[in-house]
């Protein structure tokens, strides 16, 4: 049986901003997918971020600074049970789908390391596995289509319903929902096992990583540097706010 018509479960965050070394979790939800497409075992947090969240932010997701620390959970607290029930999902081998997950866990990453809780790349002794990722596969498997590939965009293409967009739940049902009609889609994506699907994202990252690199260096940053590691940006230096 294909991947796409197995049980599978997605993560996603909402978060303070798009740094993913000095930004901050705000809500986050893991979502299990059955073989039917039916949600199941959702669980999501609300976190106080520890610092003030901003309008910019507010306006996406709806949270604010003040309902945050009025009602959000202690950041450690919470982080320790996003990395457990993570690992939990895939020492069981059950695909994580995250959609831009190099952002999400990367993110996720470095806010354990902020807090003391050891990283999921530490718990696992290994890059996070098996991951589907709806934004590299399809860039991957319709790399010349025109226009934007938000999550909003990828539902609307693959005709996946998303009512709630930037709740988190709702993002990481979508996302889930995105990446079984890939599946379903693509037989050369759909065919593979989860070991050989997350090979070819890992590659199919870096190449998408290179080539836009190159753009931005032809075009207006000469310097300009496209991070191509995936799904885990690797932590190489003290740069984490606090």
């Amino acid at each position: 049986m294909s991947w796409a018509g197995a049980p599978m479960v997605a993560f996603d965050l909402e978060t303070t901003g798009t740094d993913i070394e000095t930004d901050r979790i705000v809500t986050a939800a893991l979502i299990g997918l059955d073989a039917e497409g039916r949600t199941e075992r959702v669980r999501t947090w609300l976190v106080d971020p520890g610092i003030r969240i901003p309008a910019q932010a507010t306006a996406i997701h709806g949270i604010t600074t003040e309902h945050a620390r009025a009602h959000g959970a202690p950041k450690a607290a919470v982080i320790t049970e996003i990395t457990r029930a993570i690992c939990e999902v895939l020492d069981a081998g059950t695909a994580l789908v995250v959609m831009n997950a190099r952002y999400d866990l990367s993110l996720l990453d470095r806010e354990c390391r902020r807090v003391g809780v050891a990283p999921l790349t530490e718990r696992l002794r290994a890059t996070p596995s098996p991951v589907i990722d709806p934004l590299v596969l399809d860039k991957h498997a319709d790399p010349y289509r025109k226009g934007r590939r938000t999550l909003q965009a990828l539902c609307a293409h693959y005709g996946v319903a998303l009512e709630e967009a930037h709740d988190a739940a709702a993002d990481a049902a979508a996302a889930a929902r995105t990446a079984r009609r890939l599946g379903e889609t693509y037989a050369s994506i759909g065919s593979l096992p989860l070991a050989d699907l997350h090979a070819l994202q890992v590659r199919a990252a870096a190449e998408q990583a290179a080539s836009l690199q190159r753009y931005l260096r032809r075009t207006s940053d000469a310097t300009a540097h496209v991070e191509p590691a995936w799904p885990v940006v690797p932590f190489t230096s003290e740069r984490i706010g606090r």
